[in-house]
């Protein structure tokens, strides 16, 4: 028997489900919209980045349901701002809905190739974007990356003027994929590219494949680091990587291999050793961070912080534009350095663009491990993996402590665990913030430095 909705019906439903959430990159609570300067920044942070919800009349905090007193008036209010304040024109579609006899004005942004700007700011310095649940100025580095969007081109795809080529890199590469690649063959990969009339580098084939790339992008290099323990404090290996790209992976994980553990197991016949880490997934996660790493993004490159019971990748650049979390686990894919995608799918580094986190995760399920904490901090995104011995730490007292506590109570604050430890609370902080890169708690906020966030244990 057929069942009807009504629209109310479904709309009580989302709404439902976005007050169960938290604010973020794609979702905003405003308790009214007296302050329009920050609902027109809120809306085009969300058109610049990757689009997202604005609903009215919810404290944000509290997520307390308070409703807009004269929402047709509201409405047409927020609408007239949002055509009179904002350049390019963006037409949200915004709706009131009734919630527990309560009117809420809810804004949908779409995303869209921009850069959207505040009108009384100018295009230089009124381009807002999403950073965690905050609206930021976009930094010229930001702003110039916008504005390849708007043109449909990506970073690596620009001219290298000054960039020369090793043509014997190219060659031992695709040698091993039997293939010889001549000038038109490397013009199609967009190794090179037509500038005033010459044919010269890009920034991705210098980056692949470039004889003078540490001069020309001296942060394009992977950082690796293995811990003692599971904190920064102590350093027991390092080096710094800055071969050509599609040599650089398999040095990378000899460096992870050299570093993490064999774990004999006796089998019928044989001994067998396998290692800490699926070695499958390890491959996916550079590759992954080397693909979706921003170059142009000064004074930061890819790390790898290896630990007693976690690897973390981290590579600079948030998710590209129009990209969540979300939508990547989903398998839809934004590729942001395309020359350096055509060139490793054409060396057989990777088989699709798109699949790399769901094929990570689906590996480490398989293995019985627990499931990597992937995160989008600021203009960072990061991977971490737990690997066989994750699970075997023994919780170190203050830890078990805390972790008992949460058994019997939902939640937590740095005031309330300073206490239950007896210690400072800068203390406090640095250990919770060490249960959390564990993934043993999850924290609650609104922003950064929100002084109400709670700390949650992770399931």
């Amino acid at each position: 028997m057929l069942v009807s909705v009504s629209t109310e019906e479904i709309a009580l439903f989302m709404i439902n489900e976005y007050l169960a959430q938290h604010e973020g990159k794609t979702l905003e609570f405003k308790e009214n919209g007296r302050s329009l300067a920050n609902v027109i920044k809120t809306i085009i942070s969300f058109a610049n980045t990757a689009g997202g919800l604005l609903i009215i009349g919810v404290k944000d905090k509290t997520k307390e349901v308070i409703g807009v007193l004269h929402p047709l008036q509201e409405e047409e209010r927020i609408a007239n701002a949002i055509n009179d304040s904002i350049a390019p024109l963006i037409v949200p579609d915004i709706e009131i809905h009734t919630y527990r006899d309560r009117e809420l004005i809810i804004i949908r942004v779409p995303h869209a190739a921009g850069p959207f700007y505040l009108k009384t700011a100018g295009p230089e310095r009124g381009v807002y974007i999403r950073f965690g649940s905050t609206n930021r100025i976009a930094d010229d580095e930001l702003l110039n990356s916008l504005k390849l969007f708007a043109e449909n081109r990506t970073y690596d795809e620009l001219p290298s003027p000054k960039g020369i080529l090793d043509e014997k890199a190219i060659k031992t590469s695709f040698e091993i994929v039997k293939k010889h690649p001549t000038q038109k063959h490397l013009e199609a990969l967009n190794i090179l590219t037509e500038h005033f009339y010459k044919q010269i580098p890009t920034v991705g084939g210098i980056l692949l494949f470039g004889s003078n790339r540490s001069r020309l992008y001296p942060d394009a290099l992977i950082r690796c680091a293995r811990f003692r323990g599971i904190t920064k404090e102590k350093i027991i290996d390092q080096q710094d990587f800055s071969s050509h790209l599609p040599v650089v992976i398999h040095e990378i994980l000899s460096f992870i291999a050299k570093n993490t553990f064999l774990e004999g197991v006796i089998g019928k016949i044989h001994r067998e050793d396998l290692p800490e880490y699926p070695t499958f997934a390890l491959r996916e996660a550079v590759i992954n961070a080397i693909l979706h790493a921003d170059y142009s993004v000064k004074g930061c490159n890819i790390q790898i912080a290896i630990f007693d019971d976690r690897i973390e990748i981290t590579n600079p650049g948030g998710l590209p534009f129009g990209q969540t979390i979300q939508k990547a686990l989903a398998g839809f894919s934004k590729l942001r350095n395309r020359v350096i995608g055509r060139v490793f799918r054409e060396l057989n580094l990777i088989e699709q663009w798109g699949s790399g986190l769901q094929r990570i995760l689906e590996l480490c399920k398989k293995e019985g491990l627990k499931p990597p904490l992937i995160e989008e901090h600021n203009n960072q995104f990061r991977l971490i993996l737990y690997g066989k011995r994750t699970e075997r730490r023994q919780l170190l007292e203050w830890e078990q402590i805390l972790l008992g506590y949460l058994e019997e109570h939902k939640s937590v604050s740095t005031k309330t665990a300073a206490k239950i430890w007896n210690v400072s609370d800068r203390t406090a902080r640095t250990r919770l913030k060490t249960l959390i890169t564990s993934g043993r708690l999850q924290r609650i906020a609104t922003s950064e430095k929100d002084p109400f966030a709670i700390f949650v244990a992770r399931k």
